[in-house]
């Protein structure tokens, strides 16, 4: 089993998801310019508590059981106040996924995480394909995958916050990443 180890990027510490976490999860994360995008499972309303939930009894769990990985983004020039979080998941068709407070969006940051992640993906666990879902309209995450030489390889529809909403596919294999990664240096 793969411990969820400590990144460090350019701008970013990715520290590993703690219990701790879920007290400035529970006050940053509540936005309906968060949560409209997420999976359905989500409650909305966010009820008080359901970070401390999530975090122990679904994020945390998938971490002990080797089939999650999840960190917190923070800025090197505040390491102690959370921005948002990034995850890697076992899931058939569902390998990544991150939310950003809005205050940060549109900076670069997710992308440098999604980088340091996808890059854990491939050479520390050793996995052939990464695969994310995402809602046809949201289009900074799109834009993200697009930039990061993932290709459109479904489109189907899904349960998000939102309600039912045209989704697409997105993929990269380890393979296409390296050639990617290798372009951009």
């Amino acid at each position: 089993m793969t411990v969820t180890p400590e990144i460090i990027t350019d701008r970013l510490i990715l520290k590993p998801l703690r219990s701790e976490d879920a007290g400035q999860i529970q006050r940053v994360f509540p936005r309906w310019e968060i949560v409209r995008y997420l999976v359905a499972s989500v409650p909305w309303p966010y009820p008080e508590g359901a970070a401390q939930h999530y975090v122990d009894n679904v994020a945390l769990a998938a971490s002990k059981e080797g089939t999650g990985w999840f960190w917190t983004l923070r800025r090197k020039e505040d390491a102690q106040t959370l921005i948002g979080v990034i995850c890697l998941m076992k899931l058939p068709d569902n390998n990544r996924g991150f939310w950003l407070v809005p205050e940060w969006q549109g900076q670069g940051y997710m992308s440098e995480a999604c980088e340091a992640v996808t890059e854990f993906w491939f050479e520390s666990l050793d996995q052939p394909v990464l695969r994310a879902p995402k809602a046809v309209a949201n289009t900074r995450s799109k834009n993200i995958s697009s930039r990061s030489g993932m290709r459109l390889v479904g489109v189907d529809k899904r349960q998000y916050v939102a309600g039912e909403l045209d989704s697409e596919l997105w993929e990269i294999t380890r393979d296409e990443w390296r050639k990617w990664k290798n372009a951009s240096v």
